[in-house]
This record gives structure tokens, sequence and C-alpha cells, in this order.
């Protein structure tokens, strides 16, 4: 694939995740963003679905994924990069959305904050792969 394009490529894929967030109170039903944009630490948690919310927020995670992914196959077109990188994102969305559940499921006052940094790396592309892959790509080519 020619530098341009993919260029192009990754240029549209990361459009896609800008309007993603854009247009998160249109795509998404979840009532944890409105809260989380109020002086939350203060608040009184708010009613809602716990499915309902584990549902949208595991829907906004796959679409990212999805995303990240393609971005992650264009810059580093291996196999194995590729592989490894849906394996993690795989066990990072059942990590966390587990605690999310754990914690979503009683709100309590005192996990706010780990419920918000929690729903926020399910919900925010996870970018820490593509500077390890850079990383690796390039400490290997130099012990050859």
């Amino acid at each position: 694939m020619n530098k341009v394009l993919k260029i192009g490529l990754i240029g549209i894929l990361l459009l896609g995740l800008v309007l993603i967030r854009f247009y998160e109170h249109e795509l998404f039903s979840d009532p944890l963003l409105e809260f989380y944009s109020s002086e939350f630490s203060y608040a009184q948690a708010p009613d809602f679905d716990v499915m309902q919310v584990l549902g949208s927020t595991s829907w906004r995670f796959l679409l990212n994924s999805i995303i990240s992914i393609a971005i992650i196959g264009i810059v580093f077109p291996y196999r194995k990069t590729i592989l490894f990188a849906a394996v993690f994102y795989a066990l990072a969305y059942l990590i966390l959305t587990l605690l999310f559940w754990f914690f979503i499921n009683d709100m309590e006052r005192e996990n706010f904050l780990t419920i918000f940094y929690i729903r926020r790396f399910l919900i925010q592309p996870i970018f820490v792969l593509l500077p390890a892959f850079y990383y690796q790509k390039y400490s290997v080519k130099e012990k050859d």
C-alpha cells in the first residue's frame, strides 16, 4: 500500500473516532455522560439500568476498538501484530467490563472516580499500543 493511501485511510479512521466522540450523545444512550459532565463529586448517583449502560458502553468500545485495530493494521501490517492487538483489546474489554459492572451495580460516592476512569478506558480508544508496536519494530531491527 502506498504511503499517501495509508495516510488517507488513517485520517479517515481518525475522523471516525472523532465523530464517535462528537456524536456520543446521539449515538449512545448513556446517563453517565451527563453525570460525569457535571460536578459529580457532590452529586447523587443517577438512576439507570445497569444492563443498558453496559450495552451502550460495550457498543462504543467495539466501535472504537475496530477503528483502532484498523489503524494499527495499516501502520503495522503484520498478522501477529494485528492478532496481538485484537487479543489485547478483548482481554482489556473483559477485565474492564467486569470491574465496571462490579462498581456500577452499587454506585457509591467513594467509587465515582474509579468508575469514571474505568469507563474512560472503555469508551475512549487506547492508543498505548501504537508507540509500543513502533518501539518493538525498531528495537528488533537494531538487534539484527
